[in-house]
């Protein structure tokens, strides 16, 4: 079972998700989005909170509001942290997750330690989590399913932009052609406006009127 829930203080609503227990936790780990944002109490035992952030999006541009939202959800359902004042809660990027086989259920690592960003949670705001609460919904989607589905249309969005890149490298190509014909025949015509005017120069205008006296 994969609890989501919506965060109002975006627009559009972002969603936030979290597996049931820590059997759970293991698909989430597999099929999640690389987009993805986890979440989790450091050093305490608590829930792994999922953020779907958008892909464009980067962990910088995070709204601060949002990160507290999800901070909020994952002490909430932390034994020891939801009583516990002055936590810390540890985000980083789904794709800076490791697991590996000789980790327990529900156990994770990083890839890259200077990639886990921080955040205090002085106390537990109850408003903030009923917020929450109120649009929790209990599903039991395709997780592997889900995933594949995102990677088709990545890749398809992907081959679009490749191709409307390719269209518009081929036309400043013509257009970098077009322009340089223009110039070889604006070239063409300046040097036989010159030899015309040359030529006139040397013409003896009065012999010519003499021939026709």
């Amino acid at each position: 079972m994969v609890l989501y829930f919506l965060s109002n203080v975006v627009s559009p609503p972002a969603l936030i998700y979290m597996g049931e227990d820590k059997y759970e936790n293991e698909e989430l780990l597999k099929w999640g989005f690389p987009e993805d944002v986890w979440f989790h109490v450091d050093k305490m035992s608590s829930a792994h909170v999922y953020l779907r952030r958008p892909q464009n999006m980067s962990m910088e541009e995070i709204p601060e509001d949002l990160i507290a939202d999800c901070a909020q959800l994952v002490k909430a359902n932390s034994i020891v942290g939801c009583k516990t004042n002055n936590i810390t809660v540890v985000y980083t990027e789904f794709e800076n997750l490791k697991k590996t086989q000789k980790m327990d259920v529900g156990q994770v690592g990083f890839r890259d330690d200077k990639k886990v960003l921080t955040v205090k949670v002085e106390k537990r705001l109850s408003e903030v989590v009923n917020r929450l609460n109120k649009t929790k919904e209990e599903k039991k989607p395709n997780l592997q399913e889900e995933r594949e589905e995102r990677d088709r249309q990545d890749r398809a969005e992907r081959r679009k932009r490749d191709g409307e890149m390719r269209q518009q490298e081929k036309e400043e190509i013509e257009r970098k052609k077009k322009e340089a014909e223009q110039r070889s025949y604006s070239a063409i015509m300046q040097e036989d406006m010159m030899k015309t005017n040359a030529f006139a120069e040397d013409v003896d205008y009065r012999s010519v009127e003499d021939d026709f006296m």
